[in-house]
């Protein structure tokens, strides 16, 4: 047990906490502006923002994940409990709380403040989204609610700046010493199960003395103890058997413990808050009515989705023949200034052709991911999640799985830490192993440079193909974790609840700056991995040199790369893959947008004319393979698309899925199950096309 006190250290530290979409992230970042640093729990590889208070040097704030409860019921939850309680391996338990709480909602999230306070600790509580409250006509009285909670409460609006400098000048008016625990009035039967759990927290050391009473009240919520394992380690049999008896095995004891802290909560709101009089049906219900439901709802739903992706195709296209211009004019610059020789070969042919190829799908990537963050920011997000759950529940998930897996649109790898909210084990190994199978922002330039290579010429079939390829994903995920929970993970279902928040105008700031966190990672990427990978595959293919007077085809043949490709075409070319695109193949099992630089590397080597003046996709529709026969059909195409689709191309996910879950067998299996999955899948498309007198 680590206990802090206000001279164990110089630095004062403040737990920032809050339940999940009360702007917790907009309040952290208006007091810290950018002294922020990003850093891992001690002993949880989870990252978590710690940052730095102007006008406070002595004080440093520290962001926590969001939650609902101190009873943990998902990691999120257990890293806020453990780092309240001082739980945390090397790390002293913080000296005061600042909690995030959303006005428009205050009894839900009230249930987290309250049991905060009944830890002692010298707490703010930050009234956020009050123009929400106004807006709607309801009247919030700080004083009174500040009055029932016998805590600090301050109105903001974090996105605008509202009460920002009077929460700074609260944080500076903080007491340092123990705070008096605030007490939610139990009754007999519930107070003496958390008397009994006091005794245990007291005599195992899981608590200082000041905190006691309130972790006992925590940790003797029937769910917390018989659902969470990390506690019941820290429990000897003798205290697992006292908290048994305390709980008596009775939902009485669960239904007082939180029906009496709601009742509790009820009466403060009830002081603090005057709804306005009740005129009928809100717009939000309206709107509701309709995008909720079941029928509208979907195809609602199904055609925006589609909206996104002809968006995406028919309006990134001016911005991407701008950038293919401009690398066309990079590369002549460059040969104009080193003139011939291997040098301009490794800048022409390697570093401006493998990330000059990559690089164009950027305004496309960063459309998709404008038009999500719009969805998100104007509340129609979580609407999609509630009508995708009766989707969900066919494959035994909930809508909870939901975002996760259309966070892996963007990427897989946030989408499956995402998965930490889920509550249920089986459902998170689950979303996380099927969560994958979703496009994400790295297949996109695979799909379009083989779209525009091959089904040039209507807007309208190139935006059907690409949406087809991620229905086919999202179609199988939902197969594949059919399966898992009927075999692998079968147990009884979980319930969903999930919190529908107002509609409101999208924040074009906030939403151009979730654009751009999201698609910078591409971006980066494409300067540090993918220039790495371009110049290492231009060196396999200019080496070993051939002879002078042979031509470039046949010294690409003979080159490492070419010899590599040579090597794995017996096993793809049931799949209708010459060498050249099983280069490419292998070379996307590090990251899959490699496939594209990776092209541009090999036919930029392979040609024997100035190779950067053609598009990348004029090359790949003009390959021919030995005996004349054009290698990249459209039956061609659709298999690598498809192939592209189930494959597990990318080591950091893979990286990810091993540390989520604590070990190499579920990445093993995911890479094995995903890849037999692609080629397969590949396998038939091309045969059967075959057969179909289609090729």
């Amino acid at each position: 047990m680590n206990v802090s006190t206000s001279t164990a250290s110089k630095v004062r530290t403040i737990a920032l906490l809050g339940n999940p979409n009360s702007g917790k992230t907009s309040i952290f970042n208006r007091l810290t502006g950018l002294r922020q640093k990003v850093a891992n729990y001690p002993g949880v590889t989870v990252e978590r923002h710690v940052g730095a208070i102007p006008g406070h040097d002595d004080t440093q704030l520290v962001d926590l994940p969001g939650c609902y409860s101190l009873v943990s019921r998902s990691l999120d939850e257990q890293l806020a409990r453990d780092t309240l309680f001082g739980w945390l391996r090397d790390e002293p338990s913080p000296d005061a709380a600042v909690v995030v709480i959303d006005a428009s909602n205050l009894e839900r999230n009230l249930f987290l403040v309250t049991q905060i306070l009944e830890l002692g600790l010298p707490t703010i509580v930050v009234c956020n989204m009050v123009d929400v409250v106004r807006g709607r006509g309801d009247a919030l009285e700080i004083d009174a609610l500040s009055k029932g909670l016998g805590a600090p409460v301050v109105a903001t609006n974090a996105l605008d700046g509202e009460g920002i400098d009077e929460l700074r000048a609260a944080l500076g008016a903080l007491p340092h010493d123990v705070a008096s625990p605030f007490h939610i009035p139990f009754d007999d039967v519930a107070q003496r199960a958390v008397d009994r759990m006091a005794d245990v927290v007291r005599s195992r050391d899981l608590a200082g003395e000041s905190m006691v009473e309130g972790v006992a009240r925590v940790i003797a919520l029937p769910s917390s103890v018989s659902d969470d394992g990390d506690v019941w380690i820290r429990l000897t049999a003798e205290d697992a058997a006292a908290v048994e008896a305390a709980r008596s095995h009775d939902d009485s004891v669960a239904a007082a413990l939180v029906g009496q802290r709601y009742a509790a909560i009820s009466r403060i709101v009830e002081t603090a808050l005057t709804p306005r009089a009740d005129d009928g049906p809100t717009f939000t219900d309206r709107v509701d009515r309709f995008l909720t439901h079941r029928v509208w709802g979907l195809m609602v739903f199904a055609l925006v989705m589609g909206g996104i992706f002809l968006a995406v195709f028919s309006g990134a296209g001016p911005m991407m023949d701008g950038i293919e211009t401009l690398v066309g004019l990079l590369a002549g610059a460059a040969r104009s200034i080193f003139g011939e020789g291997v040098l301009a070969d490794l800048i022409v042919d390697g570093v401006i052709a493998g990330v000059g190829n990559v690089v164009i799908f950027v305004p496309q990537i960063a459309m998709l991911f404008l038009f999500i963050a719009l969805l998100e920011d104007s509340g129609y997000m979580a609407r999609a999640a509630f009508v995708m759950d009766r989707v969900m529940a066919a494959a035994g998930l909930h809508g909870r799985s939901f975002i996760p897996m259309l966070s892996s649109f963007a990427c897989a790898v946030p989408a499956i830490m995402a998965t930490r909210t889920i509550d249920n084990r089986r459902d998170r190994l689950t979303t996380i192993l099927v969560a994958p199978l979703m496009s994400c922002s790295a297949r996109l330039p695979v799909y379009i440079i083989i779209i525009s290579a091959v089904f040039a010429g209507s807007v309208w079939l190139e935006t059907g193909i690409l949406f087809a390829m991620y229905v086919l994903g999202a179609v199988t995920a939902l197969i594949v974790a059919a399966i898992l929970k009927r075999t692998v993970f079968k147990g009884p279902p979980s319930m969903f609840l999930l919190e529908l928040p107002p509609y409101r105008r999208p924040r074009p700031l906030i939403v151009l700056r979730e654009m751009w966190e999201q698609t910078r990672p591409f971006i980066t990427q494409a300067g540090t991995v993918i220039l790495a990978f371009s110049v290492l595959l231009w060196a396999m293919a200019y080496y070993p040199r051939a002879a002078d007077g042979t031509d470039s085809t046949a010294q690409l043949k003979q080159s490492y790369i070419g010899k590599l490709g040579h090597a794995i075409e017996p096993v793809i070319e049931p799949l209708g893959f010459d060498w050249k695109i099983g280069v490419g193949l292998a070379s996307s099992f590090a990251a899959r947008e490699v496939f594209v630089a990776t092209m541009g590397v090999v036919y930029g080597v392979g040609d024997e004319e100035d190779e950067t003046s053609v598009p990348l996709r004029e090359q790949l529709a003009t390959a021919k393979w030995p005996d004349g026969r054009t290698v990249l059909t459209p039956l061609v195409g659709v298999s690598l698309m498809v192939f592209y689709v189930f494959a597990c191309q990318c080591m950091s996910t893979l990286a990810v899925v091993k540390r989520e879950t604590g070990g190499w067998r579920w990445p093993i299996f995911m890479f094995c199950y995903m890849t037999g999955i692609a080629y397969g899948a590949s396998f038939v498309v091309y045969q059967g096309g075959l057969a179909l007198g289609l090729g």
